[in-house]
């Protein structure tokens, strides 16, 4: 299994420097330009010193090779936007990014794990009718649009209807005004409050599809011989659900990790601009729109470098819900 992963690392080397190579070019053949926003009062002579001071003056295959020897030193470069070393730009939005993704992968796994027991277990009963129809409803839903209702019911319509405080949760940013000056547990009670939108509009159609799969994985498992087996020894029916049937029925459950990993790093672009979140999506898109070539590539390499991840960290997964691949 170790031999296995150290491929799939060694693999990924020249995946991700292909994919930072395509990135590069499509980014730089875009038309527009980093220094085109810069005023129509500054002199053309102190646009073209800007303009060699960034290395734009040098051929496109000059600049690629350039890019390349400072980023294989570990060195992301300069944002032309902000004016700030990539290195320190890029941990604060990824932290960011990664506790949306996180909370949503929560939300995603055990909603839509439950859910999907629940349905397997009541087959064709009014519950799974119900459930399945909902799993249906918000899988079919587009993101931004869920995040647009959110904001209107959760907070907006909340407050008219007079709601209880703790019912009405904040819709834009990570922090409140003045978190500075709370406590340690409101500054983290603020901060999941923050959170619970933004993650629930990113996770919860993805839920609704780890539930179809749950329920089939279930349904397939519970009519097995070691299931009616289990049951005539006489043990309860949670055990025989959680301990036996569940187990088995996670093995194509935990690919959905690697999966769903880019689908919500994905998301999390609209996201993060719909509630004001200082992620890497909307660092991404500021970016773009700014022409800021190291930036984009820099937040390009990380996202892939996730995926990947992502990807390894399924394959773990599945050996440990899967003795064969772990002993094979």
């Amino acid at each position: 299994m170790i031999a296995y992963l150290l491929r799939r690392l060694i693999g990924a080397i020249p995946l991700l420097l292909g994919i930072l190579t395509i990135i590069f070019f499509i980014t730089h053949l875009a038309p527009g330009d980093p220094l085109g926003n810069v005023g129509p009062n500054v002199p053309e002579e102190v646009i073209q010193q800007m303009r060699r001071n960034l290395g734009l003056d040098q051929p496109l295959h000059i600049q690629y090779f350039r890019w390349m020897g400072s980023f294989l030193r570990g060195d992301f470069g300069y944002s032309f936007a902000q004016n700030r070393p990539i290195n320190e730009i890029l941990p604060e939005t990824l932290w960011n990014t990664l506790q949306l993704t996180l909370i949503a992968m929560v939300i995603i796994f055990s909603l839509g794990m439950l859910i999907g027991i629940v349905q397997a277990v009541r087959q064709y009963s009014l519950a799974d009718n119900l459930l399945t129809f909902l799993a249906l409803f918000f899988y079919s839903m587009p993101g931004f649009w869920l995040a647009l209702m959110f904001i209107l019911l959760v907070s907006v319509k909340a407050r008219q209807w007079g709601l209880p405080q703790w019912l009405v949760f904040p819709v834009s940013g990570m922090t409140s005004v003045g978190a500075e000056f709370m406590t340690p547990w409101e500054q983290f009670t603020d901060r999941v409050k923050h959170l619970i939108l933004p993650a629930t509009a990113l996770g919860i159609g993805a839920a609704a599809g780890v539930a179809r799969y749950m329920r089939g994985s279930m349904l397939e498992v519970i009519h097995q011989d070691f299931i009616r087996t289990a049951r005539a020894k006489g043990l309860s029916e949670r055990t025989v659900i959680f301990k036996h049937a569940m187990r088995n029925a996670l093995i194509p459950i935990v690919t959905l990790l690697g999966l769903y990993l880019p689908f919500l790093l994905s998301g999390a672009v609209l996201t993060e601009q719909i509630f004001g979140w200082p992620g890497m999506g909307r660092l991404i898109v500021d970016a773009i729109f700014q022409r800021d070539y190291p930036v984009v590539l820099a937040a390009s390499f990380v996202i892939s470098a996730m995926v990947v991840f992502g990807n390894l960290l399924s394959d773990v997964l599945y050996a440990v819900v899967d003795p064969r691949i772990r002993n094979g």
